[in-house]
């Protein structure tokens, strides 16, 4: 099924979404909205599995953080995502995650999209979250703890709000401005929040557990007599080398999810064990190759690291909302050449104005 096309192949237009225009998009939609859509973007996709051309992401890594590359395609769409995790961006007034994202024509190799990713990301890292939790936590979950309150906290706590009916949250971070900020934006969403004193102290009776800390270093936020039967870790923070937030017994004592192994082993929490620690892709379960949670008393995590799929998924959507809402520009990132074949006369051709989008080009 054709999913990304939405220029005709003859033009060289790219539909631009800035962080502005992206920002309008999720408040005209709804924030709730917005993850649910690319929540059913990435079910439908993951059920796909093999209809895509993976491989892990690209990694240059440094004393201060990590800049990324993430492609994956079928065959009728590419996409990749740049992406940095730098922790102490906060010094410079920067964001720790900062990102941007193409779509192109598998067919002719056509920029369609080019788009901010810093917002999205977070919505996508939400919705792939939700997505997990539904396929393996308990469906009567209604407290979760959430470890680590930065940058990605509102959007764990709005999705799992909406998205699986969490009614509680217990806020831990060892930056207390961090859980202030968070209280105070979650004001008013209808959830109870309960700012705790420690880890130990949030995870209690937790239904749920997400972990989304921020430094680079082999952590263990979650220890052994922290966990309860019954229990579903999200652990989002462990995404790179050396980048860790549960204690191996922890993933000893549980059944763990990932999204695609080779890349988790290598990132992932999972990174501590042996190479042949048993793991199930996610995607497996989701098309009933394989079961899930095997009882309410089983403890289940989620490894996640975050995969190209959640990214391509996410880029189809806000292509699509964009499209909607008549939001972004057409640029000229290709040069319009009067013969392809002559390059050269792309410098005597006159400058062309970008455009708002006609949403008339939607296929």
């Amino acid at each position: 099924m054709k999913t990304t096309a939405t220029l005709p192949r003859t033009s060289v237009s790219t539909l631009y979404l800035s962080a502005p225009e992206a920002a309008e998009l999720i408040r005209r939609k709804g924030l709730p909205q917005c993850i649910a859509g690319i929540a059913d973007n990435i079910r439908q996709d993951f059920l796909r599995w093999p209809d895509f051309d993976k491989s892990a992401r690209v990694a240059n890594h440094s004393l201060d953080g990590v800049i990324e590359l993430m492609p994956i395609s079928d065959d009728i769409s590419y996409s990749f995502k740049y992406v940095n995790g730098h922790p102490r961006n906060h010094r410079f007034g920067l964001p720790t995650v900062m990102a941007f994202g193409v779509l192109a024509d598998v067919a002719t190799g056509c920029p369609q999209l080019l788009s901010e990713l810093t917002l999205t990301t977070a919505l996508r890292t939400a919705a792939m979250s939700a997505v997990a939790a539904r396929a393996v936590a308990r469906p009567d979950s209604r407290v979760m703890a959430l470890i680590g309150n930065g940058a990605q906290s509102e959007f764990q706590a709005l999705g799992f709000q909406h998205l699986l009916g969490i009614e509680e949250v217990r806020l831990f971070d060892v930056d207390p401005a961090a859980t202030r900020k968070l209280a105070g934006n979650l004001a008013g969403s209808g959830l109870r929040v309960v700012v705790c004193s420690s880890t130990a102290e949030a995870v209690e009776g937790a239904d749920i557990v997400t972990t989304v800390t921020a430094d680079k270093t082999n952590a263990t936020i979650l220890t052994p007599e922290m966990i309860e039967p019954g229990m579903h870790i999200n652990g989002v923070g462990g995404d790179c080398p050396g980048k860790t937030e549960l204690h191996a017994d922890v993933l000893r004592g549980s059944a763990v999810f990932v999204e695609y192994a080779p890349q988790t082993r290598v990132e992932g929490d999972i990174q501590q064990m042996p190479s042949d620690f048993a793991v199930t892709e996610l995607w497996e379960v989701l098309a009933g190759h394989k079961a899930g949670r095997a009882d309410a008393r089983q403890v289940t995590v989620f490894d996640s690291v975050g995969f190209a799929l959640e990214d391509f998924s996410a880029l189809r959507f806000m292509r699509d909302a964009a499209l909607e809402l008549g939001l972004g520009e057409h640029i000229a990132l290709i040069p319009a050449l009067d013969d392809p074949k002559n390059l050269f006369g792309a410098l005597r051709q006159p400058v062309i104005q970008p455009s708002r989008p006609d949403l008339r080009l939607a296929a």
